[in-house]
């Protein structure tokens, strides 16, 4: 099912350059797992496009994105008399506030952590990392326990612990979770139905990460900004709240990138010129660019995400012209970029050896010093792996099969991966089916590559499997990274060896 909500119109009826918009679409591509790519200007969409196998409908995590909503949820509760942004947070989360708090956690302010003006001197988002198996573990209070080493509102820090706060705020305030006040007050007047949200263990929204919608979800979002808070006739956000949203509160820099101090506002980022943005990790993306009243949302699975907003600030300066007769001419259809692919690995359909090797399940050597526990403990937990042909098995062709274990007699997981071509799927991942997407090729005549993309989020595995041996035995190579992560990617570095009943 193909859900439109923005009004669509051809480029040139708005006084868009078509040519500039697929002249992004290909810096995009050469930016590896670009995902989506959506243009707004005068409220109609005039340019869209999804990297296959990503599709139109899927919700994509949006990572920090989450916390340009929480600001906006805090403005909505503010207009309603809920709080003020002065308020103290220790006022306003008394049970989880330390009973003798600190002169600087005593000046804590709604403002500051809008802000990321908190005081603290690290993300305190750590602290919470560390205790997130603890039973009766609370976010709030570990949080309000760090050391909150500067004075309030006098240096930026990034800070998710911050946004958390903000959410457990609105939680005690209202209630309930943050998806569920801003449901009838932006999300359904804004057409997003069916988002989620992480929660912590109590049931509070993370708030500076864990949301999940559309591309268009986030393009209609960024429209609302643009119009400073009105839809279609109705005052959704106060405009002087999107105003104090956008502006430069604090001094963010110096950074090595351009749009990394140019000023941060309620959890949003100043770009060059008068733009603004609500920005994700790896690269998801809403860019609200008053001057041109155009909005560019991204999804990605990139850590170049310097270079995506080079592109779309670098190829679309001069793509924004005057709209043809100085009138309303909207009318048509947006252009619809295609067709666009993220990279599948390079190489031959098969291998000499693929005969030799197919079928047989390979026990892996255990890591470091040989410890099964060491195994289980590693980033990507691998007991054995195995692959098989599937002929026809692909859609468009045949299909390579990675399947593997993660300790001895552990189920085994399975995900069909296309020769030359992305395959959707799901793999069985703790009990979930996952929604996968897989794609394979012979790099040279003993090397398999695999790429795996987690759907909807922006992590790739990258499997390389390097075969060997002769008749008394087989043996691989085993290597997986991940595409971009939080902490380590590179997860696997290991040797097995096996056959038919390994």
């Amino acid at each position: 099912m193909t859900t439109r909500r923005l009004p669509r119109a051809t480029p040139e009826s708005l006084g868009v350059d078509p040519a500039a918009i697929r002249r992004l679409a290909e810096t995009l591509d050469g930016i590896r797992d670009v995902h989506s790519l959506m243009v707004v200007r005068h409220g109609h969409v005039v340019a869209e496009g999804w990297w296959h196998p990503f599709r139109r409908d899927e919700q994509h995590v949006m990572f920090s994105v989450s916390k340009t909503f929480t600001a906006t949820a805090v403005g909505i509760a503010v207009a309603e008399g809920l709080l003020e942004v002065d308020d103290r947070v220790v006022d306003l989360l008394p049970d989880d506030a330390p009973p003798d708090p600190s002169d600087n956690l005593a000046a804590m302010r709604v403002r500051d952590l809008l802000t990321m003006a908190s005081g603290h001197g690290t993300d305190t988002m750590n602290f919470t990392l560390r205790n997130l198996g603890r039973p009766g573990a609370r976010w709030a209070r570990d949080i309000l326990a760090a050391p909150v080493t500067y004075e309030p509102g006098t240096r930026f820090v990034y800070n998710t612990g911050a946004t958390y706060l903000l959410s457990a705020i609105l939680h005690r305030l209202t209630g309930e979770r943050i998806l569920d006040y801003l449901t009838p007050r932006l999300l359904k007047p804004l057409g997003i139905a069916g988002a989620t949200w992480e929660q912590d263990p109590q049931g509070i929204d993370v708030g500076g990460y864990g949301l999940a919608i559309t591309t268009e979800d986030l393009a209609a979002f960024g429209q609302l900004l643009l119009q400073r808070g009105e839809w279609e006739g109705h005052r959704l956000v106060p405009a002087e709240w999107v105003d104090a949203m956008s502006a430069a509160q604090v001094d963010n820099g110096p950074h090595d990138w351009v749009d990394w101090q140019r000023g941060y506002g309620y959890q949003v980022w100043r770009c060059r010129g008068e733009a603004y943005r609500a920005d994700g990790a790896f690269g998801q993306f809403a860019v609200i660019w008053p001057e041109h009243d155009a909005v560019a949302v991204l999804t990605s699975g990139t850590a170049e995400t310097n270079l995506e907003l080079e592109a779309v600030f670098d190829v679309l300066a001069d793509a924004f012209g005057e709209v043809p007769d100085g009138g309303d001419s909207a009318g048509g259809e947006s252009l619809v970029l295609e067709p666009l692919a993220v990279h599948v690995p390079d190489g031959a359909p098969t291998a000499p050896i693929e005969g030799f090797v197919v079928g047989s399940r390979f026990v892996l050597d255990p890591e470091h010093d040989g410890a099964e526990g060491d195994r289980r403990a590693s980033p990507f937990p691998l007991h054995s792996v195995a692959i098989h042909r599937v002929r026809g098995g692909g859609g468009d062709g045949d299909a390579i099969d990675l399947a593997w274990t993660r300790e001895h007699g552990g189920p085994e997981h399975l995900v069909r991966c296309g020769v030359g071509h992305w395959v959707h799927g799901t793999a069985d991942i703790d009990g979930e089916g996952v929604p996968m997407a897989g794609a394979a090729a012979w790099s040279d005549d003993s090397t398999l590559r695999l790429r795996v993309l987690r759907l909807g989020t922006p992590f790739a595995l990258e499997v390389t499997l390097g075969f060997g041996g002769d008749g008394e035995g087989r043996w691989v190579e085993v290597a997986v990274d991940q595409n971009v992560s939080f902490g380590p990617t590179e997860l696997v570095r290991a040797t097995g060896r096996g056959g038919p009943d390994a």
